[in-house]
């Protein structure tokens, strides 16, 4: 498999396209929870595609187009069953009897592919993986007869313009979960030429759950969440599937314990943290199917977003994506070796110096065996960050699964400190604050969402509701208690708003205060209710409402030693969240039923 990641990440729109410019062949197998569907190509040209319900087969599609009767199914399907070993395609059976002509066939399996892709764009999450060495297709409905010379290919770029209409207009219309057929075709197996077709219903067509996905089409790169496959009883027994052949040479002993470490690194992720915890996308240039497991484990527990490919062409477009989402694209790529001309040493060098000119902000790991300390040289000299000892399984001592653990604890520490920025992460917590205040209508919680992000770039921060002489203590974050205990209740303790004191200075002209403290009111009142900071500096920011200062949000270092924020966002969510208020303001007084004359 050349080509795997997760539909939360790359959509399938994005890697249907990817496939068609790129003009790849293969099997594309798409697996969520409601089953598994198949988009087959050649070329990059869609030929096939396998529906996640088996019961939804070229046949039926042709039946529902008025392209040929039931009756005239059956007689293809019988004719079909009759042949024995000599059992032809359902669309050459239909051709050959005359039943049919060349652009119904074509007509029919576009809709069968349309209806395929609209299917998969309801799934939210998981996985897809794209086999080069496998392109089969159920017999129904493959090929048109030899003797035509040509294979049915479909127009990708058409095609995927067709399903993408008909799921927003079946979003729009609310008939998304709508049965799409009114009958089963015929199965071969098992025929009764007196079958009559039972009525279909959403729980068959395994539609009955759609309601409760989000229906859109996802963002690319729009989150991290697990993809997660029906509980085993054992919880090692996906690692043991996916790695078991890779680690055959390896005593039990030290199996058990790369098993038990995976386990534990796959049962950690938390599906409600979709938010990245660094700016980073993490890219296997790899052909190794140990490294890539346990590569892509360890980065879905520490919320990176993982690709794992084997064509160059395929890592530039994954890169791209990256960059346009002001991600840090860390490309990982195997070990030379003298078996493989695309990961031999000269190779991996035309690799390198094609993605360092075409991208040079990439960061770029590169593993190594022992025995190259000469390619480790040039490596070093093309811009690889870190080189990274990869253990040898094919001579595995007793040491190999601590050496294996240690190459995981080594590249997770290096992507955690190396990648993760305050700024990324105040970024992101910004975002989610934008959101967050477009579902609230009320003051105290949108200041308290003020009073979050305040704590995420700050030791201490509180919540002052503007009074017309005083400011009155309400919630708290890090104030008089550990950061990490989240908000304090209301703490209701008063201070004064002197007529030239800093507070009033703000409250009046609605401008984020950040510098020093100049006020000596802020020293002899605040201070005596919460300590004073180890650093003078500090931030106030003013939550206005149709011209006025309603809630002052005030943040400082606490008790360790000021660093650079980035104050500006502090600035864009406070403007934000004013004009949230004014809109809420607006809404209660439309929404206030009219007096009486």
């Amino acid at each position: 498999m050349s080509f795997v990641g997760e539909l939360e990440h790359l959509p399938i729109v994005d890697v249907i396209q990817l496939l068609n410019s790129t003009r790849k062949s293969g099997t594309l197998c798409v697996k969520s929870d409601k089953g598994e569907s198949q988009l087959v190509f050649v070329d990059g040209y869609i030929v096939g595609a396998n529906h996640v319900n088996n019961s939804v087969r070229i046949g039926q599609v042709l039946v529902e187009m008025g392209a040929i009767s039931k009756d005239e199914l059956e007689e293809a399907l019988t004719e079909q069953f009759n042949a024995g070993a000599n059992r032809k395609p359902l669309i050459a059976t239909l051709i050959e009897g005359e039943k049919i002509g060349r652009d119904a066939a074509y007509k029919g399996l576009e809709n069968l592919i349309e209806m395929t892709i609209v299917e998969v764009l309801t799934w939210d999450r998981g996985t897809f993986e794209l086999d080069i060495a496998k392109i089969t297709v159920s017999d129904e409905y493959r090929y048109f007869p030899e003797k035509l010379k040509q294979e049915i290919c479909i127009n990708t770029q058409s095609v995927l313009m067709d399903a993408l209409r008909i799921y927003d207009e079946k979003m729009r219309d609310g008939t998304l979960t709508e049965e799409t057929f009114a009958a089963l075709e015929i199965p071969i197996e098992g025929f009764n030429a007196n079958w009559e077709a039972p009525e279909i219903t959403a729980d068959l067509l395994g539609l009955d759950v759609l309601d409760e996905l989000e229906k859109r089409i996802p963002d690319v790169f729009s989150g991290v969440k697990d993809y997660a496959e029906k509980p085993e009883a054992d919880p090692a027994a996906p690692h043991k599937k996916a790695i078991g052949a890779e680690l055959e040479a390896v005593p039990e002993q030290q199996r058990e314990k790369i098993y038990a470490l995976l386990t534990n690194l796959s049962a950690a992720v938390k599906e409600d943290e979709a938010a990245f915890t660094t700016p980073l996308a993490a890219i296997l240039f790899t052909r190794n199917e140990l490294f890539k497991h346990i590569a892509t484990t360890l980065c879905r527990h520490e919320g990176y977003l993982v690709f794992s490919s084997d064509e160059p062409e395929t890592l530039d477009h994954i890169i791209d994506k990256a960059i346009t989402r002001e991600l840090t694209p860390v490309l990982i790529i195997d070990p030379p070796s003298s078996a493989d001309p695309l990961f031999s040493p000269d190779g991996i060098m035309d690799l390198l110096l094609q993605k360092r000119m075409k991208y040079p902000e990439i960061a770029i790991i590169q593993m190594v065996s022992s025995h190259n300390g000469h390619f480790s040289l040039r490596a070093l000299q093309w811009g690889v960050r870190l080189l990274l000892p990869w253990p040898d399984k094919r001579n595995p001592n007793e040491d190999f699964a601590e050496e294996l653990i240690s190459f995981l604890e080594t590249l997770r520490i290096y992507l955690a400190t190396t990648f993760a920025t305050p700024e990324h992460k105040a970024i992101t917590q910004l975002r989610e604050c934008v959101f967050e205040l477009d579902t609230l209508r009320e003051a105290p919680e949108v200041s308290f969402v003020i009073l979050k992000f305040t704590a995420s770039i700050f030791e201490r921060s509180m919540t002052f509701v503007v009074g017309k002489s005083e400011l009155i203590a309400e919630r708290g974050i890090g104030v008089n208690r550990d950061k990490n205990e989240g908000a304090s209740p209301p703490m209701m303790f008063r201070i004064p708003i002197a007529e030239q004191s800093l507070f009033k200075r703000v409250i009046d002209n609605g401008q984020l205060y950040h510098g020093d403290v100049i006020d000596e009111s802020i020293s002899a009142n605040l201070y005596q209710e919460i300590g004073t900071p180890h650093c003078s500096t500090i931030v106030l920011t003013p939550v206005r409402s149709m011209g006025r200062t309603v809630a002052l949000i005030y943040g400082d270092f606490g008790n360790k030693p000021g660093s650079p924020v980035q104050i500006e966002l502090l600035e864009v969510l406070a403007h934000h969240a004013g004009l949230v208020l004014e809109n809420t303001f607006y809404r209660k007084k439309f929404e206030k039923p009219a007096q009486p004359a």
